[in-house]
Order: C-alpha cells, then structure tokens, then sequence
C-alpha cells in the first residue's frame, strides 16, 4: 500500500546533489568560512537556524544593539562558529546540534480559531506556541501567521533557512483558502477579484476563484493567493461588500491540511518526507534564474509604488471635495422657525416670561423684593370637645 503524505501531488525522487558553484575548495558553500581552523556562519544564519526568527528579521535585531558575542555588541556581517557565545538581550542562545544532511523538524498543526500566533500577547489570549512540544536546543518558527478568527493548516519549523524560503515573497508561494460567506458573489464582481481590486496597501486579487455552492445565506468558495498580507482574503471580500465569517487555509505551497487531522491536533513529517520536499524546493530554485528574479521583483515593486500613488491621489481629492463642498447655511439674517432676523430673534426682553440675568446669575434691576407684607390668615378655632356642631338624624332631621 502506498504510503500517504500531506504534500498535493507524489514528488519525483531527488536527483543526487552536485556540487554548487559557488562551493569553496572545501566543498562548503561560499556563504560558510573558516577563521583559522574553525568553521563560521554568518550571524544572522545562526540565529535563524536556532529558531529566533526568518534572516531578515534577525538582520534588524543585530541592528537594534540586543545581540551579543563573546560579551561584545555584535554587529551586521559579523561571522560565528561553534565555539562562539552568543546572546539576545541577556538570554544564551542554544544552537542546534544538527548533523550535515540531517533533515530539520517540521510540524503541521490545525489551527483553530481563537488562538494567536505569538509567543507574547498582552491580552492574555491563548497562543498556538502552547500546544507545540518542546525543542531540544531550538525553538519552533511559525511559517507565515494566521489571524485570531482564522483557522487551518499552519507550519512550524526548527529551521531558519528553510522558514525564510517558505515566507520570502521572492518565492510567491501559493496559499489556498477555503472561504464562507454572508451571500452570493455577483458575475462582475468575481471579475474584480480575479483581475485586481485596490487596497490600501497596493493592488490584490485572487489567483484563482471557484464557487463551491452553499445554503440560505452561506456560501463557500475556495481561493488562492500568492501573498501573505494581513489580513488579504477578508480584505478583497470586503471590497465588493461581503462580509467572510469563516476562513480556512487548507494549503501552503506543496503541503496540504491532512483530511484527518482535528482541529488543536499537530503532526510531524517523516524526516524522508522533509528532504523531499526541500529537494523539490532547490529544483524550483535553480528553474529560475537570477534575472527572472530581479525583474519580476522590479515589477512587483514599481507596480506597488503606482498603487500607493494612486492611493494617495484619491484620499487628496476626496479630501478637497470635501472641504470644497457647500455647506448648509440659512439666508442671511433670517432665524430657522420665524423668519425675525437674528439679532431680533435673540433680544427677547419684551416676552414677560423672560428675564435677562447678569454674570453674578442674579436678575437685572437687583435682588428680587422680598415680601415686606404678608397676608394674615384667621386662624382656626380648633374644635374640641363639646364644641357646637350640627347633629342630623338618619334622615337628615334634628335630633
């Protein structure tokens, strides 16, 4: 019986590595060096490959000053070997004694919703990072993030490199989302999504777009995106005012969310399976070529670019519109009810129901007359016993 995997289509066995071009005499790649007869790696590799973080992000934390080695304020492009110390802010950072060839861990887990992918949240909420077993010398890196109410299949890795080549745009990655919302799409405007929709943070639209079907007023479409922006498939639904109430990803790239994996459930690939993949990853890579890669990236950035110009054009002309717009004003001198000019209409001292008060809040003409005179009333004889009183009968005659 054949032996099922999460990746989406049966990979081709790797063909056996040649030496790279870029390998020294040693057979090491150019990026590796020795100082003396130790063998270094730049900081930031090792950092990411201990499971602080993707290169770039560990690039700005060397810049920050937080970095260590030895006990020295470590800068960008210094190099490290196994003998080094190395710490961020204060803590010993635990390199991974991975063997040559060995494949790193890789773990797929089904994300609920209502978790958060971060190791610190100071809301308190529950984090994905709580579930995940503990690492021997490394930690665990998120592969891309997922929002608090979105759910699925999310990555984690013990490897830097391998985390940076699955979340670096250079690559475009596919992501296919499973998506249910609050009513039908209309024709045209799954023409919009298909063909580019305008956001705040530069042009999107959905690389492919079907129509699953649904009932009442769910409906379900499965998606795919090649970005990773916050919050993107809610976003475009947004734009064409639909509101998404459910939001799955059941693909990243190559590997799918296992049919049978329950939600808050993990599972870890085979080591075999992890090599293939990465093989399949360099075949990728050498498919295309540097000028590919620099051109695309080129165009990507200068269409970026137009957006964010265009963006900024229409929030200036909604801006002038706005403060050109004639505002509501009555005729000139007329109050709202009778037609009495303002100033009339406020000097009220001719009603005798008002009255004009100073600063000090007493009323014009001074104090208000206390009464010097009061009405004597005759007082009441009270009537006590044997008082004269007039007695009737039953039927109203003197007794």
């Amino acid at each position: 019986m054949k032996k099922r995997t999460p990746f989406r289509a049966p990979m081709k066995k790797p063909r056996p590595m040649r030496p790279r071009p870029d390998a020294t005499a040693e057979g090491m790649p150019a990026e590796a060096g020795f100082e003396g007869n130790t063998l270094t790696e730049k900081l930031q590799k090792a950092l990411a490959d201990a499971g602080w973080g993707s290169r770039r992000e560990m690039e700005r934390l060397i810049e920050s000053g937080v970095v260590t080695v030895n006990g020295s304020t470590a800068k960008l492009g210094d190099r490290v070997g196994a003998l080094d110390v190395i710490r961020v802010e204060g803590r010993l950072v635990r390199r991974p004694a991975q063997e040559p060839g060995e494949a790193p861990r890789v773990l797929l887990y089904h994300k609920p919703a209502g978790e958060i992918v971060s190791r610190d949240d100071p809301e308190g909420r529950p984090s994905v990072f709580d579930h995940l077993p503990r690492v021997p010398g490394g930690r665990w890196i998120a592969v891309g993030r997922l929002d608090f109410n979105t759910e699925g299949l999310l990555i984690f890795t013990t490897s830097g490199a391998l985390a940076n080549r699955l979340m670096h745009p250079r690559y475009e990655m596919e992501r296919e989302y499973a998506v249910r919302t609050v009513g039908e799409l209309p024709v045209e405007d799954e023409q919009k999504l298909l063909t580019g929709i305008e956001l705040e943070d530069g042009p999107a639209k959905f690389l492919t777009l079907n129509d699953e079907g649904g009932k009442g007023l769910n409906h379900w479409y499965t998606v795919t995106i090649r970005e990773g922006r916050n919050r993107e498939v809610r976003r475009l639904f947004e734009a064409v005012n639909l509101t998404v109430s459910r939001l799955i990803r059941v693909r990243y790239g190559a590997v799918e969310l296992p049919s049978g994996l329950l939600r808050g459930k993990m599972k870890e690939l085979e080591p075999a399976d992890v090599k293939r993949w990465i093989a399949e990853l360099d075949r990728l890579d050498k498919q295309s070529t540097p000028e590919a890669q620099a051109e695309k990236a080129a165009q990507v950035k200068a269409e970026k670019a137009a957006a964010r110009i265009r963006w900024r054009e229409r929030m200036e002309k909604e801006e002038r519109e706005a403060e050109e717009a004639p505002k509501r004003r009555r005729p000139e001198g007329a109050s709202d009810r009778t037609g009495v000019p303002f100033k009339g209409a406020r000097d009220m001292s001719a009603r005798p129901t008002q009255r004009h008060y100073l600063k000090d809040g007493q009323p014009e003409g001074g104090k208000r007359a206390e009464r010097t005179e009061r009405t004597e009333r005759p007082q009441r004889v009270p009537r006590g016993i044997g008082a004269a009183r007039n007695s009737r009968g039953p039927r109203g005659g003197r007794l």
